[in-house]
């Protein structure tokens, strides 16, 4: 029973080996040529937005209906 249990054991930490060596997530690596700068002007953005639509909601969320008389 005892040698199941060491065998048991063994076999986790070796599928767990295996699976952090084969299948890590690689490496997030950034691209510096991929932006051309840096900055982003923030006025400019909203000056393009223009006028965004509205929706009117009727928000009644503490409104309960009357007792039945």
């Amino acid at each position: 029973m005892r040698a199941r249990h060491v065998i048991a054991v063994v076999f986790i930490l070796v599928s767990v080996a295996v699976k952090l060596t084969f299948f890590a997530a690689p490496i997030a690596e950034a691209d510096a040529r991929s932006i051309e700068s840096g900055s982003v002007d923030v006025f400019r953005i909203h000056q393009s937005i223009g006028t965004l639509p509205e929706q009117n909601v009727h928000d009644m969320p503490f409104v309960f209906p009357s007792p039945a008389a």
